[in-house]
């Protein structure tokens, strides 16, 4: 790295060291779950079948369907990513340990560690069969398709409710092969009304709890524990569909300034800021980024980080100066400071104890610049993913680039964005073409 690429912010007079490697396997925390605690990583088919049986938990929030929203530590359903690693990139536990993939889940305010089957529903001693058997779906989440641990964690408190709406409201059902279609319609029918305790949920969040259902009973039918899969002839709710909201280039670069870069939180907060708005990175993805993900950072061509994505899926994406300027300023200036209260953590962002930084901070780094520039509307972190894919596209970026980019699976998910340019284009034209009215 040299000095001319940090020109951009103002020249570091201490000589810059090359990016640190990764840490040695005997520097990664030590709170890590033992070798038969950690589970298998999930086979290309099971990916699929997983993709195929359920596309609503744990899907892109880039299609705009709902706001985004601080995480909140005790329902954070978040879009965490799974991140194993293809064929001889294996992490060790401690690392996925400390990054929250594929350990056991907890939807304790405390922190609490579950066992993936146990605790999968009130115990309901009137059912008991059907209680063992959404615990065997919520075990072959975790063993067979790998799930993040946020959306294990939401599989867990849907099928609780699930469960609980059965064995108070059917009495009469003692195992799943008792469910009938006409019951998990009445199901669906409590989660858009609501219920004592529990408000109407949007379609969109009903259609989420319903994949869960029918997740368990599809899984019920292929292990014989049912003869019909009932919950197949349930259809979800159709949500609305609304476009994503991103900020103009002016915002996006004072919302980029407005970190402190005197001090290491303020240094850290800009380097993650540029990171998410030249990366379009989801904020589980940034947070999760380990120093030895920043390895192609050192190519001078072209700087690359490597990203862990949704679906066990890394992806490669470019990092331009900016940002790398700003990443090279924390990983010398603050990163040191701030690791020296920890135990040798691999992670890129660091709290003030020297461990990886939560999405809760990571959320608040964005509020707290969007509230330097004195920005009236919400900005979110996702709000720069979206000013990211409307940004390129705008630019004449090709849609499969930009899909390759931001992780999608699906090319359906970007196309959302060129609704979003042509509603800018139509604004630009209606205001600036003297013929236009």
């Amino acid at each position: 790295m040299s000095e001319e690429r940090l020109s951009a912010d103002g020249p570091i007079t201490e000589p810059l060291p090359v990016i640190p490697e990764a840490l040695p396997q005997n520097d990664r925390p030590q709170d890590a779950l033992p070798p038969e605690a950690t589970t298998r990583a999930p086979s290309a088919q099971a990916q699929a079948q997983a993709q195929a049986e359920n596309p609503d938990h744990g899907q892109d929030q880039d299609s705009g369907q709902a706001p985004d929203e601080a995480p909140n530590p005790e329902r954070d359903l978040g879009q965490a990513s799974n991140s194993e690693r293809g064929p001889g990139q294996t992490r060790n536990p401690q690392q996925d340990s400390e990054r929250g993939r594929n350990t056991p889940v907890t939807d304790s305010p405390r922190g609490a560690q579950h066992a993936p089957g146990a605790d999968a529903a009130p115990a309901e001693e009137s059912a008991p069969e059907l209680r063992r058997a959404v615990g065997r779906y919520l075990d072959h989440l975790v063993v067979e398709r790998g799930l993040a641990e946020n959306t294990l964690a939401a599989y867990r408190r849907d099928l609780a409710r699930y469960q609980h709406h059965l064995t108070t409201r059917a009495p009469e059902i003692r195992v799943p092969r008792d469910i009938t279609t006409d019951h998990v319609r009445a199901f669906l029918r409590v989660l858009r009304e609501g219920e004592d305790g529990h408000p109407p949920l949007s379609a969109r969040s009903s259609a989420r709890v319903l994949a869960a259902v029918r997740g368990a009973h599809a899984f019920w039918a292929t292990e014989s524990t049912v003869d019909t899969d009932v919950a197949s002839r349930v259809s979800p709710p159709v949500p609305g569909r609304r476009l994503p909201k991103a900020i103009g280039i002016t915002e996006v670069e004072n919302l980029l300034a407005a970190p402190d870069p005197e001090t290491p939180t303020g240094l850290r907060a800009r380097a993650f800021l540029e990171l998410l708005y030249a990366t379009g990175a989801r904020i589980s993805e940034a947070v999760d980024l380990d120093v030895d993900d920043l390895a192609g950072l050192r190519d001078e061509e072209l700087a690359l980080i490597r990203v862990h994505g949704k679906g066990d899926k890394q992806r490669l994406v470019p990092v331009g100066s900016f940002a790398v300027a700003a990443l090279e300023r924390y990983l010398v200036r603050a990163r040191p400071e701030l690791a020296r209260n920890g135990k040798g953590s691999p992670a890129v962002f660091l709290n003030a104890r020297g461990s990886r930084i939560s999405r809760q901070t990571a959320w608040n780094m964005v509020k707290d610049a969007a509230r330097t520039i004195h920005r009236e509307e919400v900005i979110t972190p996702h709000t720069l993913r979206h000013s990211f894919a409307t940004h390129l596209l705008e630019g004449g970026a090709d849609l499969r680039v930009v899909q390759e980019l931001l992780g999608h699976a699906s090319l359906a998910t970007t196309q959302i964005y060129t609704r979003v340019s042509v509603e800018s284009l139509r604004e630009v034209y209606a205001t600036s073409h003297p013929r236009a009215r």
